[in-house]
C-alpha cells in the first residue's frame, strides 16, 4: 500500500487507499476480483502510474483469495514479519556494533531458528486443514472476468 501511495498526490492519498482497501472488504473471491478491476479503472483516468502499479501486482496481491475467506485476515497481515523484525532490531541493539558480517548473520540465524521452533511447536497461525484444502484447489485454474488466476501452491 505505502508503495502505491507514492504514485499519488498527498492530498488524493486517502481517496487511493479507500479504493484499495474496498478491494480486500468483499466477501467472495469473485467479488475481490470484480472490486479489484474497477479500481484499477477507476485509477487508470486520474493516477495512471498507480493504475499501472496494481496492476502489474494484481495477482500477488490477490493471491490470498485462493484460500478459504475465513483465514484471509491472517494471510493479509503482517504482524508476524513485524514482530519478527522487532526481535531482530530489539537484539542488534544490544550488540550496538557488529565487528563482521558473519556475526550479525550469527544473531539473525539464532533468531530465525528460535522463532521457527516456537512456530512448529506451539503456535499455528493457520490449521492444517485450511492449508491442504487450498492445496487440494492447487491444480484448479478459474478464470474470472478474463483474467486467469492460478491456486496458490503451499
Amino acid at each position: 500500500m505505502r508503495n502505491l501511495l507514492t504514485k499519488v498526490p498527498k492530498s488524493a492519498q486517502g481517496l487511493v487507499a479507500t479504493l484499495v482497501r474496498s478491494i480486500f472488504a468483499q466477501p467472495t473471491r469473485k467479488e475481490v476480483w470484480t472490486q479489484y478491476q474497477r479500481v484499477v479503472a477507476e485509477l487508470e483516468g486520474r493516477f495512471p502510474q498507480a493504475a499501472a502499479m496494481l496492476e502489474e501486482g494484481g495477482e500477488q496481491v490477490l493471491a490470498f483469495s485462493a484460500f478459504p475467506a475465513s483465514v484471509w485476515r491472517q494471510i493479509w497481515s503482517n504482524n508476524p514479519q513485524e514482530r519478527l523484525n522487532r526481535e531482530i532490531r530489539r537484539r542488534s541493539d544490544v550488540v550496538g556494533i557488529f565487528p563482521n558480517r558473519e556475526a550479525i548473520v550469527r544473531l539473525i540465524g539464532a533468531v530465525l531458528a528460535e522463532y521457527n521452533d516456537e512456530w512448529m511447536i506451539s503456535r499455528r497461525y493457520m490449521s492444517v486443514r485450511v492449508l491442504k484444502s487450498a492445496q487440494q484447489g492447487e491444480n484448479s485454474k478459474e478464470v474470472q472476468e478474463g483474467v486467469l488466476v492460478e491456486q496458490l501452491a503451499v
